[in-house]
């Protein structure tokens, strides 16, 4: 699960210099060859020429929107929603063709392959693929007509799913929204079938999700300001429900992706295992230690799923769960090879089902060939051989490349931590204690939601305690903190 995104909102030559440090550090990749660029104008052009006579469907009547952050251009994924005669919905979801444009072996699946997913930092991002196809040919842009991999997917009244089917098709987004524009527009009464249906269906499948024992972590997004005394601080993006909406639109197509890979026996499943005890007993502390009451008889995950990212004790638990996920990974069916037989081991524990990644082509390699075996699927086609080779490797791939995209996160966030306390040195804050041993005791400072070593002091768990920040050490990302 990956941390909550970092905006920068001042230039600061220290923040800069830290993560250009970073990207050093990690070998995160700069800018494409020359030979990649080539590969991707020629593509792009070929593509975009060839899309009236490629035998695609013409679907640019639908009436699709994408839903992003302000600013977004690698756009992946666009929805329309429509009620159906038969009571629920139909839901109409265009990810973008990356396959169509990306050639096995070639320059730009040879760079792919080495980046493996775009890597997201306060100051700029290292992306996937090229500008010219992640932010122009191959992005679901408004009023442009782009190639798609479309997937219409029939809910009932419930939000389960009763039929699917995958087509290769031409699209036209309508609007690039954000996502506080799609709520108010909810809001406000809006009369736009989609805007109505996205909110239907999101609510539905979040309850089916809690039925099911999943649990979406609701971590808004962090901008980084600095004060005109030179302090740093801070400031959370808004939680609107919007976003758990559109998530749930993602996490669908997902689900339906992993029931059809399994039924066939090939593709590749994202999995996670469920939360060891000691990540179960770090958040009850935690959120003890912070005020929070844990009903009785309430689950772990009914608990987490009910906490608000837009309160800044709820946060800091969030924060909590999300890093204490861990062993996800991805898990290669292949012809021939039996998949696992114990269900935990082919599902995701926050999705509480067989899940894949299908849904982000344009900033996750494993995405386009998992598409890739599913419209194979669809079309009634054998898998590409291309393609059954691609999953060997994919596994290795995805955890190298994603472990760099995680320490990076990491260590930004390590790095704003440090500015953050910088001028608080001398001073005292309060943390509440999430894990503890004679090494290293680990404490959350609730109104930062940052989690902060104390080292060589076992600290009494589950309370708050005083602290004294005793150094800062801004380069090396580090803070010393002693209790008072």
């Amino acid at each position: 699960m990956p941390l909550p995104p970092l905006h920068l909102a001042a230039d600061s030559p220290a923040l800069r210099e830290g993560l250009a440090r970073i990207r050093a550090e990690l070998d995160v990749p700069g800018d494409f060859p020359a030979a990649v660029h080539e590969e991707a104008e020629a593509r792009a052009a070929q593509v975009l020429g060839d899309l009236g006579a490629d035998g695609r469907v013409d679907a640019r009547d639908l009436p699709l929107v994408t839903i992003d952050p302000p600013a977004s251009r690698d756009l992946d994924q666009a929805l329309a929603i429509e009620p159906r005669d038969a009571g629920g919905w139909r839901v109409h979801y265009a990810i973008a063709d990356v396959p169509a444009f990306v050639r096995p072996g070639g320059a730009i699946d040879a760079e792919a392959q080495r980046r493996g997913v775009t890597v997201y930092l306060p100051d700029e991002r290292a992306p996937l693929h090229p500008p010219s196809l992640s932010e122009g040919a191959a992005s679901l842009l408004p009023g442009e007509d782009r190639p798609a991999l479309l997937w219409r997917i029939d809910l009932d009244a419930e939000g389960e799913v009763r039929r699917s089917d995958l087509r290769r098709a031409v699209v036209r987004s309508r609007a690039q929204l954000t996502y506080r524009e799609v709520q108010a527009a909810v809001d406000g009464g809006t009369d736009d079938p989609t805007l109505r249906g996205l909110a239907a269906v999101g609510e539905r499948r979040l309850a089916l999700e809690a039925a099911r024992g999943g649990v979406s972590l609701d971590l808004p997004a962090q901008e980084v300001v600095q004060q005109p005394d030179g302090s740093w601080t801070l400031e959370h993006e808004q939680v609107v429900p919007a976003m758990g909406w559109n998530a749930q639109i993602s996490l669908l197509t997902g689900i339906v992706a992993a029931t059809a890979m399994l039924e066939a026996g090939v593709g590749l499943l994202r999995t996670l295992p469920p939360p060891e005890r000691d990540v179960i007993d770090r958040v009850a502390r935690a959120a003890a230690a912070l005020g929070l009451p844990w009903p009785e008889g309430t689950t772990y995950q009914g608990f987490v799923r009910g906490l608000d990212g837009g309160d800044p004790a709820e946060r800091a638990v969030l924060l909590v769960a999300a890093r204490g996920l861990r062993g996800s990974g991805y898990l290669a069916l292949h012809p021939g090879r039996p998949a696992p037989t114990d269900p935990a081991a082919r599902s995701h524990a926050a999705v509480a089902a067989p899940y894949a990644h299908v849904t982000a082509p344009l900033r996750r390699l494993c995405d386009r060939s998992a598409l890739e075996v599913c419209r194979a699927l669809y079309a009634g086609e054998d898998v590409p051989q291309e393609t059954l080779d691609a999953l060997e490797a994919l596994p290795a791939t995805m955890a190298r490349t994603r472990g760099r995209e995680g320490a990076a996160a990491r260590a930004a966030v390590d790095l704003v931590e440090a500015l953050l306390l910088e001028s608080q040195v001398g001073a005292l804050v309060e943390g509440t204690v999430i894990a503890s041993s004679e090494q290293r005791s680990t404490v959350v400072l609730g109104g930062l939601a940052a989690e902060v070593p104390v080292l060589g002091v076992a600290l009494p768990l589950a309370e708050t305690v005083a602290l004294r920040v005793i150094g800062v050490d801004v380069p090396s990302r580090t803070v010393d903190l002693a209790p008072a």
